[in-house]
């Protein structure tokens, strides 16, 4: 049953961080006014408001203008109930579930608005910070100094990257590896590692491809909260795994 919740919980805020991954790189309000198309500026209402089903009842169209949905929408909304369903299931009810369902919804909004706009605002990375860093104390106390720790840390890392190679990295970047660092602790630099892995990857298929150029900004934050979702997940046993190599 808490699994089911939190999928549905997860389908609703997946249709609120549409609105903050369309407005924060704007600079408008997420609460004002409500949702309408972009287009022709007609409010939408609750009825076609639902997350995915009225995607779908639609077929991707203003039921106003005609205007394609991007489809953006409908996989945001279904990524963030399929997450935190996910959530809900590997770690119950308990602190860590408040930790991976903030950190899931800010990485959703991360990675987006990263991949749409090359922008990881401040006005997401640093109230996620703090509240990931107030919850992960809460949840294990006896770490009190290990997420601070790990944050300045992981920041640090990718500062020095940034430093001396500025064309590859942003403070934006930097910012985002301090974050995790107040969520994973020293799971963050897994999860900073994985995201460099994918993000390489990616690129070099792409470059091999003809897709892109060597010079071609590629959006880290989008990689690198890909990398958190494993680090989330599936980092412990990760890193036992790797340990259980030697």
């Amino acid at each position: 049953m808490l699994t089911f919740v939190a999928g549905l919980f997860g389908l609703v805020i997946g249709s609120f961080l549409n609105v903050v991954i369309h407005r924060v790189p704007l600079g408008e309000s997420v609460a004002w006014p409500g949702s309408k198309c972009p287009k022709c500026g007609a409010s939408i209402s609750p009825f076609d408001n639902v997350p995915v089903l009225s995607y779908l009842v639609l077929r991707g169209k203003c039921r106003n203008c005609g205007v394609r949905i991007p489809v953006r929408y409908p996989l945001v909304e279904a990524a963030t109930g399929a997450l935190l369903a996910l959530a809900a299931y590997r770690f119950g009810l308990s602190f860590e579930l408040a930790v991976a369902v903030v950190l899931v919804v800010a990485l959703v909004s991360l990675a987006m608005t990263d991949l749409e706009h090359r922008l990881l605002p401040n006005a997401i990375v640093g109230p996620a910070a703090a509240c990931g860093l107030v919850l992960s104390v809460v949840a294990r106390p006896e770490w009190w100094w290990v997420y601070p720790a790990s944050a300045l840390a992981a920041a640090g890392g990718l500062f020095a990257i940034a430093l001396f190679y500025p064309g590859g990295m942003g403070m934006g970047d930097v910012k985002m590896a301090g974050m995790l660092g107040c969520f994973l602790g020293p799971y963050a630099f897994l999860a900073v590692f994985l995201g460099a892995l994918a993000g390489a990857t990616v690129s070099g298929v792409l470059m091999a491809a003809g897709r892109i150029g060597r010079r071609t900004h590629i959006p880290f934050g989008t990689f690198m909260s890909l990398g958190g979702l494993a680090a989330l997940f599936i980092g412990p046993w990760m890193w036992s795994g790797y340990l259980g190599l030697f």
